[in-house]
Parts: structure tokens; C-alpha cells; sequence
């Protein structure tokens, strides 16, 4: 199984696309769980509506780490899909693609990149194409990781909650996984 984490924070425009993508992958063994961070507006009913039965958390003084490290604490998944409530996923192999990363056990984790929305601001827009660029990249001993779009094995997140720091033949992998 796999558990998605969605982190959101009056997220209302964007949770009913975001879960109806989840809903259309070609995995469908999956759990949500939604970290809210004290939303204002309608993210939490608008979830509730769109996938009955999802697993809601509020959390407050919002950290992503701290978002995340709740909804993991909460998964059932032999893996954790982390995505924030803006992210929508590209196609129905998202949730494929990125599992696929971790098949290799030298594998950590793996992050795919952020497209930007025809209305995102030409600032924006090159930020994301700075930040990710266009190929694929395997990291090694960096410390990035895009918890925006991502996934891990849980006992990965279990071995480094017991260490400071990952085994160094572990490798972050960042595929051309759309968000």
C-alpha cells in the first residue's frame, strides 16, 4: 500500500483536483491522509467530500517536517508519497513512476519537479525551471529534497528518525514526475 500525505493550509482551490488525480492512478492501494495546518476556508470539507473516509490530522505552528513527520507517524503504507495540496499530479502512472524509483534498494527517496501553471508568474516559473531543470538527476550526499512531490519507503523515514543521518550509499533520485 501506499500512503499519501497531503500537507495543506487553505489549500480549497486546489484539494478536489489534487485528490480526484489520486483517485486516477493506475495504483489504486492507497491511503490519504491530509496534515492540515489550520485552514480558514473550505479545504478540510471539500476533502471530505471528494474522498469520503480520508484521514484528516490538523496540526498547529505548521513545519513542513513537522506536517509530514505527522502524517507518516499516522500511514499504513509500505510507502509515503508526500504531496502538497497545490501539486497536481501528470498523468495516471505519478504514484507508478515514483515507486518504480525505489524498486533499487540503494534508492532513499525520489522527488519529481514542478510545473508551473500557465497563470504562474514568470518569476515563478523560472524559479521551478532553475530548480529542477529539465533531465533527471541522481543525487548523492545533497541535501535537497523536494518534499513537495515525493516519495520514500516508510522504513527509511524509520531508520533516519533513528539516526542523524542516511547511510551514505543511499541515493536521492529526481525523475521527470510531474506536479
Amino acid at each position: 500500500m501506499i500512503s499519501v500525505i497531503i500537507r495543506s493550509r487553505n489549500e480549497e482551490r486546489w484539494i478536489r483536483e489534487c485528490l480526484r488525480r489520486i483517485q486516477a492512478q493506475s495504483i489504486q492501494d492507497v491511503e490519504v491522509i491530509l496534515v492540515d495546518n489550520g485552514s480558514q476556508d473550505r479545504t478540510v470539507a471539500r476533502a471530505e467530500e471528494t474522498w469520503p473516509g480520508i484521514q484528516v490530522i490538523q496540526i498547529e505552528d505548521y513545519t513542513p517536517g513537522k506536517a509530514i513527520n505527522a502524517g507518516i507517524r499516522a500511514a499504513q503504507g509500505v510507502y509515503i508519497a508526500i504531496l502538497s495540496a497545490h501539486c497536481l499530479p501528470v498523468g495516471d502512472d505519478w504514484l507508478a513512476t515514483l515507486k518504480a524509483a525505489l524498486e533499487d534498494d540503494k534508492v532513499a527517496g525520489v522527488y519529481g519537479r514542478q510545473i508551473p501553471t500557465s497563470y504562474s508568474s514568470a518569476l515563478d516559473k523560472r524559479d521551478l525551471l532553475v530548480t529542477f531543470g529539465l533531465d533527471r538527476r541522481v543525487q548523492q550526499k545533497d541535501i535537497f529534497f523536494h518534499n513537495a512531490n515525493s516519495m520514500l519507503r516508510r522504513a527509511t523515514w524509520e531508520q533516519d528518525r533513528k539516526s542523524t543521518r542516511l547511510n551514505s550509499s543511499h541515493l536521492v533520485i529526481s525523475y521527470a514526475v510531474f506536479c
